[in-house]
């Protein structure tokens, strides 16, 4: 039997929200695994931060973009191509939240939300969804979150945004199936980064959260980072308009 491996040389992968947490776990590993990676951010300064620390020289491309702009999004794309000639996978990673209830929220607030996580997601794998349709193949997989399945305080509007991105999967999956594409999600509990750091750091807090995971701790940024890397890969062509759970049994119980 041979060495199992993700067989991802050479693929080309976008990775959106690449230069920190998640995104750029995920765009290590794939260097790691001889992928060409693009990654975008929306400040210049953050993208180089990233771009000096992965150090995937040739490999790796660098784009300044707010996803939920359109013509930022068409010139994400275009640049993708014009550098690798083709796009093997898109991770739609970009999330944002500000905590907020729902009743009281302003609507520009829901707005921003949606915008980040929904709207965003949309118009990539839209882009995205045309020019694999053209290759007859491709790999679409989106970060969504535990918070699109049950409430959670301040995370209602983000939970909203991400619950249609679970539905989005589904109905990309199933437009986009005769084209030899496959369209998944990954749902993960808390995740070790920047973005829920108030609520990890706080160490009663932090206690309370894990009492509702199984496997006793939050995750980790590679433990989303290795599902991701299956589901983008050859090992993964029969699945489809599936969301993961990467949440440590949470979900479970």
């Amino acid at each position: 039997m041979g060495m199992l491996s993700y067989n991802l040389e050479d693929k080309v992968v976008i990775v959106t929200g690449g230069t920190r947490g998640i995104g750029l776990e995920m765009a290590s590993v794939l260097l790691g695994q001889n992928a060409k990676v693009v990654i975008c951010g929306r400040k210049q300064e953050s993208l180089a931060a990233a771009k000096s620390e992965l150090n995937g020289n040739d490999n790796l491309l660098g784009i300044q973009a707010h996803i939920a702009k359109e013509e930022d999004v068409e010139d994400l794309f275009n640049k993708t191509i014009a550098k690798f000639g083709k796009l093997d996978a898109l991770i739609n990673n970009v999330g944002m939240n500000i905590m907020t209830g729902l009743v009281d929220a302003d609507t520009s607030l829901w707005q921003k939300i949606i915008d980040s996580n929904l709207t965003g997601t949309f118009l990539c794998s839209r882009k995205a969804g045309q020019i694999m349709r053209a290759q007859k193949k491709g790999k679409i997989v989106s970060i969504t979150s535990i918070a699109a399945r049950r409430s959670a305080p301040g995370l209602g509007i983000y939970g909203i945004a991400k619950a249609g991105i679970e539905t989005m999967t589904k109905v990309l999956a199933q437009e986009l199936a005769p084209f030899n594409i496959q369209v998944n999600a990954i749902a993960p509990s808390m995740v070790r980064t920047k973005f829920s750091q108030p609520l990890w750091s706080n160490q009663e807090l932090y206690d309370q959260i894990v009492k509702s995971i199984p496997l006793g701790r939050i995750a980790e940024p590679i433990d989303v980072a290795h599902p991701a890397l299956f589901l983008i890969s050859e090992g993964a062509n029969f699945i489809t308009g599936q969301t993961l759970m990467v949440d440590g049994g949470a979900s479970a119980v």
